[in-house]
């Protein structure tokens, strides 16, 4: 096992090198040999916390780690581009859950893209852009009129026409990773583009074209996280619901009316705070969660029930480690993170005074 490169994961109250460095080796004792990294060891996989997991190791220069869980998917992606929503222990022949979210789908472009950015590795990307052009076909044939995603087609091959709010946030980031992997291969894609169009109106400027799970912290900062609201109006979204979500010195909630703290919605939300330029924010949010770290394996709990001082459930999962880190490396400036949270090197304009 390397030594991972901590020095743009060091954050005062948040890691030092040496904390850093262990969480990156709690995610990589996790990661199986074939490159898959389930929730933990016993536990499933599913692809979005997979890749985001892969992620960090990217970000802690971890790539040759990084690159065999994007192999893995490679590997595993079934024939109609997607990946089912559950591995029992990341083993490719034992699904424990059939349906295909198209968020969990769509996500691999964006650690495709990162991996890029992260290493300059043009092989990697001409080797992988199969398996995201498929990987988006999938998603787009689940897109509704009016721009929302469905978020899951079941295994007898029933499309679910439900949207939610958060997966299609994270697919309008998606999208626009996918967009700038074809930009940089020069293969572009003009009904990607007019397809992260009219899903960023939809999230825009027709929440009703969603279902209704305000309750849940991940709606209202997932616009922002997502790249579909920026600026004033991804401030003011974060302003409105503040009080709500945010538990002064213990994290975020998840749902309310809830007394659980999260920290993988405390850490995304740190990271949209980053992105609106609100860095101070961003490092009380990360600061306030430190409680649910377990120094022996440097990994970090799920999540904390405050009124009955209890971690719960008793997990330390790969990807709550994973998006802490995610938002210390933007925090820190690493390059590709800033990239592709911050959208840089992201197309814009995509949504046009068309859009119904």
């Amino acid at each position: 096992m390397t030594t991972p490169r901590t020095e743009h994961l060091v954050l005062p109250g948040v890691l030092t090198a040496e904390q850093a460095a262990a969480t990156v080796r709690g995610i990589l004792a996790v990661q199986r040999e074939d490159g898959a990294i389930p929730w933990f060891r016993g536990h499933h996989l599913d692809p979005w916390d997979h890749t985001e997991a892969a992620m960090a190791l990217d970000a802690a220069g971890e790539h040759a780690a990084a690159e065999r869980a994007y192999d893995w998917l490679a590997r595993h992606q079934n024939d109609d581009g997607s990946w089912y929503a559950a591995y029992a222990d990341g083993a490719h022949d034992d699904v424990t859950d059939t349906g295909r979210e198209t968020n969990f789908v769509a996500y691999a472009a964006v650690g495709v893209w990162h991996h890029y950015l992260s290493t300059g590795d043009d092989t990697f990307l001409d080797r992988m852009w199969p398996t995201v052009y498929a990987a988006v076909e999938f998603v787009l044939r689940l897109q509704q009129s009016g721009g929302q995603i469905g978020w899951r087609r079941e295994d007898d091959g029933t499309a679910t026409a439900d949207a939610l709010l958060t997966g299609s946030c994270s697919i309008h980031h998606a999208l626009r990773c996918a967009l700038a992997i074809a930009e940089q291969r020069e293969e572009p894609q003009p009904d990607w583009e007019l397809a992260a169009g009219t899903l960023r109106h939809a999230i825009r400027r027709h929440p009703e074209r969603f279902l209704d799970k305000g309750r849940y912290s991940m709606d209202w900062y997932y616009p922002v996280l997502g790249g579909a609201l920026t600026g004033a109006e991804a401030k003011s979204r974060i302003e409105e619901r503040w009080d709500d979500f945010v538990v002064p010195g213990l994290g975020v909630r998840c749902v309310i009316p809830n007394p659980w703290v999260t920290g993988g919605e405390s850490a995304e939300l740190a990271l949209a705070l980053w992105a609106t330029g609100e860095s101070d924010r961003a490092l009380e949010i990360l600061q306030s969660i430190q409680h649910l770290r377990d120094p022996a394996t440097g990994l970090y709990w799920t999540g904390y029930v405050f009124e009955d001082q209890a971690i719960w459930p008793r997990e330390l999962t790969t990807w709550t480690a994973g998006s802490l880190l995610l938002a210390v490396a933007a925090l820190g400036g690493h390059e590709a993170t800033c990239a592709v949270f911050g959208g840089e090197l992201l197309p814009t304009g995509l949504e046009t005074d068309c859009c119904a």
